[in-house]
């Protein structure tokens, strides 16, 4: 097992590249790429497909870790099929990647999700939630994406998102976007509330009432 540590932005922090291996899936056969932040344990993926390093546009996704929509299929947000569109949409266009990070209820954690999930369950929406456990309402940082993408020498991307948060993420670390690509989901009576909160309260480019 190979493994280099990788630059970030902050002298704090480190990702450390341990190894690659092919990961064949319903869509396309990918190449997965872990990493680990020594300061704090949590393992992250990176996916791609094809020639990702020939300074062209990459068709990508930050996608943070939700294991109920993206493993248990949770109805209650569109985490899960948004990965699988993005894992779609890659394998169509051949080349691609999905930066997937290990930052489960916006930063939060899995547990403190269960109990934003329960505050919901009484009325809450998901950001009222949140704040009522003394978090804020969106913890994730996108710092770990800028040594990710250099270790695979991307440099401009394709982003698939409806978050500008990301986007302006990546252009403060001087990758390029050369597009943003809407990821929409169809609305549900599970998760219609999170997806109007979402553009109202975290900004993200969905119409309140689509």
């Amino acid at each position: 097992m190979s493994s280099m540590e990788l630059p970030v932005n902050s002298s704090e922090q480190a990702l450390e590249f341990v190894d690659s291996c092919a990961l064949p899936t319903t869509w396309a056969n990918f190449t997965m790429h872990a990493f680990i932040e020594p300061s704090t344990g949590k393992e992250h993926i990176a996916l791609s497909l094809g020639d990702v390093a020939s300074g062209e546009p990459v068709l990508a996704r930050i996608h943070s870790e939700c294991l109920t929509g993206d493993a248990l299929f949770s109805k209650r947000c569109d985490c899960g099929p948004q990965l699988e569109l993005a894992m779609q949409k890659i394998a169509a266009e051949g080349r691609g990647v999905i930066l997937y990070l290990r930052q489960e209820g916006r930063g939060i954690g899995l547990l403190a999700k269960v109990q934003a999930y329960h505050l919901q369950d009484e009325g809450a929406d998901t950001v009222e939630a949140n704040q009522r456990l003394g978090f804020a309402a969106d913890l994730r940082s996108y710092s770990l994406c800028d040594p990710m993408l250099k270790h695979l020498g991307i440099s401009s991307v394709k982003l698939m998102t409806n978050n500008p948060r990301k986007i302006a993420a990546l252009q403060n670390m001087q990758v390029h976007v050369d597009e943003q690509i809407p990821l929409i989901i169809a609305r549900n009576p599970y998760n219609e509330r999170y997806l109007a909160t979402k553009a109202t309260k975290l900004g993200h480019m969905l119409s309140p009432d689509l």
